[in-house]
């Protein structure tokens, strides 16, 4: 096979992978992973199913996969949310929030109802990566005037509290996403929250 035969072939199963894991994206919007059917992927595709195993193992391995392409929208917004620069941090890393959620409101559906769903090697992939999300944060608010001298432990609690905090924002603004009043609301409570985590941790002393 050429080169260019073969590229072709590639790209033509990337295409395919990516449109399967759209269709189960898609599907998930009204189901749970675990009462999503392989057929009904292939079928939302319109492959064969047994095309389907060209690409995933199985209906677990497509969810993994999901997890991953989810939790990389969920990595971004939250570094973005940290880089930006603007006078109010906390205003600016919640308005970050809900625009995301806007833009990729299917991601952030999967990844809250898988979080506790009924999958096991999703919700350890989710538990996985929101593990590393704390770690990185962690590696960030070291950094901060006044943190540097924090230990390893309660940094990290610090970065799970506000990753816990997020994931709140996220799951109340899904409730009615397209309702501005809504939207209003739930971010004005998830500012308040991020405050009061950050208020206690300019005042905490940890006891040695």
């Amino acid at each position: 096979m050429s080169e260019v035969a073969l590229g072709i072939r590639q790209e033509r199963k990337r295409r395919t992978r990516q449109a399967l894991l759209d269709a189960a994206l898609r599907l998930l919007d009204r189901s749970s992973l675990a009462g999503l059917s392989l057929r009904e992927v292939t079928r939302e595709v319109g492959i064969v199913p047994t095309a389907f195993y060209r690409h995933f193992a199985s209906m677990d391995e497509l969810g993994v996969a999901l997890v991953e392409e989810s939790m990389r929208t969920l990595r971004d917004m939250l570094r973005d949310a940290r880089r930006t620069r603007v006078d109010d941090a906390i205003r600016g890393s919640v308005r970050i929030i809900a625009e995301q959620v806007l833009a990729h409101e299917n991601h952030f559906r999967f990844l809250i109802r898988e979080r506790h769903g009924g999958v096991p090697d999703v919700r350890r992939a989710i538990a996985t990566e929101l593990r590393f999300i704390g770690s990185e944060l962690a590696t960030d608010l070291a950094r901060f005037p006044g943190l540097s001298a924090w230990d390893t432990e309660d940094l990290r609690m610090v970065a799970d509290l506000m990753v816990s905090a997020m994931l709140g924002i996220v799951t109340a603004l899904l409730d009615r996403p397209r309702d501005p009043d809504h939207v209003a609301e739930a971010t004005r409570v998830g500012e308040r929250q991020l405050r009061i985590i950050a208020l206690g941790t300019a005042q905490w002393r940890s006891p040695r």
